[in-house]
């Protein structure tokens, strides 16, 4: 089911604070919480690895991010033109569906804002659906929820490139819904008016993925 890991970075005993991220940084509003760890969730400190298939083999392909569906013109960038769009740093908590929280990162990328700044959606465009380059991996949304202000595509983690089992070279960053939904290794967003599940939603996973709601499974499951 997951591919497991581990990762050196390590936190140390006290949690970062809102107060400590660089100035300019967007703030993601469950980092002032009074308590930040949701129902049934433990901190970790470290930065767990976990995937559906491994990570994909990049290097074989020329990387592309696409986008299609309900917008007036489909749009693809080369990594070079993605990395030269205007930049953010956001920080905020992350909470895996698998009962792990890791708080206080800073991600730093091309926020989903900025990304429909170069768009022309169509008004019947309600959801968004995300496709990695991982086998055909995909998990969708809705649009709401993809264009909160704290949502990015990320390239670094606390100040360093993200590595290839993190996700990189650019992955999603939801950080208000469960960690599944910050899909790894993005290649593309399809605009829908009808909402459509993804690979761990087809397996029963919520079609929202709420941490602070439990919304872990679906209830039909």
């Amino acid at each position: 089911m997951f591919g497991f890991g581990q990762d050196p970075k390590q936190q140390g005993e006290e949690i970062p604070i809102p107060s400590s991220a660089p100035e300019g940084a967007i703030i993601s509003p469950d980092t002032y919480r009074e308590n930040r760890i949701p129902p049934r969730q433990s901190r970790t400190k470290k930065w767990p690895v976990l995937d559906a298939s491994g990570p994909p083999r990049l290097a074989r392909i020329p990387w592309r991010f696409t986008v299609t569906g309900l917008v007036e013109q489909s749009v693809e960038w080369t990594k070079e033109e993605f990395e030269a769009l205007p930049r953010v740093q956001v920080f905020a908590d992350m909470h895996c569906v698998t009962r792990w929280s890791r708080l206080g990162n800073l991600w730093e990328g091309v926020s989903t804002q900025e990304v429909v700044k170069h768009l022309q959606i169509k008004p019947n465009a309600k959801f968004v659906l995300v496709y990695g380059y991982d086998y055909g991996w995909t998990t969708n949304m809705p649009l709401e929820e993809f264009l909160r202000d704290d949502c990015l595509f990320a390239d670094k983690h606390d100040g360093e490139e993200i590595d290839l089992e993190h996700g990189g070279p650019l992955r999603l960053v939801i950080p208000r819904l469960y960690a599944w939904k910050s899909a790894k290794w993005v290649r593309g967003i399809e605009f829908m008016e009808e909402d459509r599940a993804g690979f761990w939603e087809r397996g029963g996973y919520h079609m929202f993925g709420d941490p602070w709601k439990e919304q872990r499974f679906r209830e039909e499951w």
